[in-house]
This record gives structure tokens, sequence and C-alpha cells, in this order.
């Protein structure tokens, strides 16, 4: 297992969140595209709609990371009603540290952008998972399955 790269980012509520703060606990980090687009909200409101799941199994935090902004992200967790925090990476630094940047295409255009991926953080702050171009509709319930079977090997 290889370290999760450090961040200090911006949330939706201009708090400054950064990966110690997260220690001793689960982290499911996930980069997604864009707020408020068909698969990104797909994504999202499952996270939502299982997080007390997902919270119960080792004390578990989701946080999602975008380039889009701090108003962006809160404007999208207010119409939404996401229960956890939304992270604001407009450089892409942490994206790119994660791997979570590089060519996509779409309709014929290729160009640079932010992959849908996820990684799982032990409490030690090690990557325990990797998911590379998720299924946004079933992705959350796999998480779950995962961080069960990563908790019983830890």
């Amino acid at each position: 297992m290889k370290p999760a790269p450090d961040f200090s980012l911006q949330d939706q509520n201009n708090v400054t969140r950064k990966l110690a703060d997260y220690a001793g606990k689960w982290l499911v980090l996930y980069f997604y595209p864009k707020d408020d687009t068909p698969g990104c909200t797909t994504e999202a409101c499952t996270f939502r709609d299982e997080r007390d799941v997902i919270q119960e199994l080792g004390n578990a935090e989701v946080v999602g990371v975008s380039k889009d902004s701090v108003a962006s992200h809160k404007k999208f967790a207010e119409k939404h009603h996401l229960n956890f925090t939304l992270l604001s990476d407009p450089d892409h630094e942490t994206i790119e540290a994660f791997g979570a940047w590089g060519p996509k295409k779409f309709m014929g255009r290729e160009f640079l952008g932010v992959h849908r991926n996820t990684y799982i953080i032990d409490p030690k702050g090690y990557i325990a998972k990797e998911y590379i171009g998720v299924d946004s509709k079933k992705h959350a319930v796999d998480i779950i399955n995962d961080l069960k079977s990563l908790q019983k090997e830890s």
C-alpha cells in the first residue's frame, strides 16, 4: 500500500480540510468531473443515501472532490441535500496527485479533465483500494462491501 497524497482544500463552507483531519478514520475520497451533471448527481445522491451505512463502518467519512468552485459546491450540496463534504480543487493539484486527471473524450473531442475515480484511505493514511472509472449508479454499494472486507483484514 502507498500513502495517500496530502491535500489542503476548501470545502463547500469555506473550511480548509486536510488529509490529517481524517486520521484514525476510513476515508472514501471520490473524484468527479462536474457539479450538477447527470452522472455526478447520481453518484453524489447514492453516497448521500448510503452515507449512514458507510459511516457506521469504522466511522468512515465520504468526501467528494472536483475542480468546481466553493460556491458551486455549496449550491450543489444544498440542491441535492448532500450530507458530506465536497472539496474544491480549481488548480486540480490534488486531483492530479491521486491520478484522477487526464485525457478524456466527449462527442469526438479530446480534452483534459477529471476522471471518476475513488480511493479508500485507511485510518493510517494509506490507499487501501482504488477504483478507476466507476459506475456512478452502483458505486456506493461497492464501497460498502469493500469497506466491510477491508476492515476485517485490518
